[in-house]
């Protein structure tokens, strides 16, 4: 299997474990988006809480230049960890959220 299939699935697999990890509410739905054409996947949630609309995302992930980019990630324990776990190397992971000037001083890749 290639890097980006391996990836693709790596993400997939890690995303659907942490929305059916989550503890949610009730009125809320917790789902994933996979877009492997452009190779984007979220997972958001979304519904009504009272009389208010929710549509968050909680995490965004895209593969750009054969690294992950973690675009976005509002988890406890973030995705960039459950990336490791899975087995994606960390110089093959961007904290995409964080600003570049940054980005040097995490153990992750810069770009």
């Amino acid at each position: 299997m290639d890097k980006l299939e391996q990836y693709r699935n790596v993400i997939e697999r890690v995303l659907t474990q942490r929305v059916n990890d989550l503890n949610g509410f009730p009125s809320l739905r917790d789902k994933t988006v996979f877009d492997r054409r452009t190779d984007s996947y979220v997972l958001l949630r979304e519904g009504w809480d009272k009389a208010r609309r929710v549509h968050a995302i909680i995490v965004h992930l895209e593969i750009l230049n054969g690294k992950i980019w973690v675009q976005d990630d509002w988890t406890e324990h973030g995705v960039a960890a459950d990336l490791e776990e899975a087995g994606i190397r960390k110089d093959d992971i961007v904290l995409g959220f964080q600003p570049a000037e940054v980005r040097p001083y995490t153990e992750y890749a810069t770009a």
